[in-house]
């Protein structure tokens, strides 16, 4: 079931920010399922576009898939590498952030099947909590919004140890 909690206060935590962490819509069924091969296979393309540009625009030559990919994927952003027209290159960020979020936040890739359809999110335990990392770049890009990854990171951690605070609350 879903919290008043998951549903209210993450974005509270998170200002005039567009959250990155939401919890299932209520009235929306959302499935929770594992990575097939397949999906495995798309979000490794998907890395390595970010790879493979990294590399030619500034000899980085790999991700880590942790904190230490910020600073490059933040000169990306600032550098304007991809046109506000480009959704699939700037959702390649968010999986490339999306591992950062892993490592250092212990989420997991899985898939979530809901009205909308079909797609990769990081799940929060076992909660009905995600953070659709495919579009937490290209939305705000194609808003408009300027993008710090290291405050997106910050913020995103401090929503989740919230949110882990709230769930640990005894109810009455």
């Amino acid at each position: 079931m879903v919290s008043r909690f998951e549903v209210l206060a993450i974005a509270a935590v998170l200002g005039g920010m567009a959250p990155p962490v939401q919890a299932a819509t209520p009235g929306v069924a959302s499935k929770f399922s594992e990575l097939s091969a397949a999906d495995v296979a798309r979000l490794d393309r998907q890395r390595g576009v970010v790879a493979t540009l990294l590399k030619r625009r500034y000899g980085v030559p790999s991700l880590a898939k942790t904190k230490a990919d910020v600073p490059s994927l933040q000169r990306l952003l600032d550098d304007h590498a991809f046109a506000v027209t480009q959704t699939y290159e700037l959702q390649c960020l968010g999986v490339a952030f999306g591992d950062i979020l892993v490592s250092e936040l212990g989420l997991r890739w899985v898939i979530v099947t809901d009205d909308y359809g079909r797609d990769p999110t990081l799940r929060f335990g076992e909660t009905t909590i995600q953070i659709n990392a495919l579009t937490m770049i290209s939305k705000r890009i194609e808003r408009g919004e300027a993008v710090d990854l290291a405050v997106l990171l910050a913020k995103t951690r401090e929503a989740l140890t919230n949110a882990r605070a709230e769930l640990q609350r005894p109810r009455h």
